[in-house]
């Protein structure tokens, strides 16, 4: 997924992605326990290179510390920043890219009431159009898919001319063939 998203950006921005702000944002689902794997992967990804990146999520939502070291030295190689924020408005602040979305809390992954009663604390994580507007003018939506709709994002946002869903769910398919191809 990391690949097909770091494809879609040198798309809609050039081979160079350095200058670029992408802001990584928990959002509120109902849902219980959604995979990690792709905030940890972008924020590895995109600070090695060049990205200035934002990691924004409430208290509960850190993802593994040894996946924050990792962006964080890849952050200082490449002479970038990483941040850790605790508000979606200060992560989208000045953005090019934005990636809400939600996963679930690493040390209740088998507490799945629980994990469920803590998330509706945080029902107002969800990326609208106020929220686009603190963003760069052009920038862009971005979401691995499935999106969890009027929970993650608001349809004006996800059906809007800024997302890039469609262009980034192709790319999943050709760094998919390219990955097999590479492993054949």
């Amino acid at each position: 997924q990391t690949l097909a998203d770091l494809m879609t950006l040198r798309e809609k921005f050039g081979k160079d992605l350095r200058g670029k702000k992408i802001a990584v944002s928990w959002a509120y689902a109902p849902s219980y326990a959604k995979p990690m794997s792709v905030p940890q992967g972008l924020i590895m990804l995109m600070t090695r290179f060049g990205m200035d990146v934002t990691l924004a999520h409430p208290p509960e939502y850190t993802l593994m510390e040894s996946t924050l070291k990792i962006a964080h030295e890849n952050a200082q190689k490449a002479g970038v920043k990483f941040e850790v924020v605790d508000s979606m408005e200060a992560a989208f602040e000045e953005a090019d890219i934005l990636y809400p979305k939600s996963w679930g809390i690493e040390s209740l992954f088998h507490k799945p009431e629980e994990s469920l009663e803590i998330s509706k604390k945080y029902k107002d994580w969800i990326c609208d159009e106020k929220l686009m507007k603190i963003a760069k003018k052009d920038s862009i939506y971005m979401h691995c898919l499935p999106a969890d709709r009027g929970n993650e994002v608001t349809d004006e946002v996800i059906d809007g001319p800024q997302s890039v869903i469609y262009q980034e769910a192709e790319n999943r398919l050709h760094t998919a063939k390219a990955l097999m191809a590479l492993t054949m």
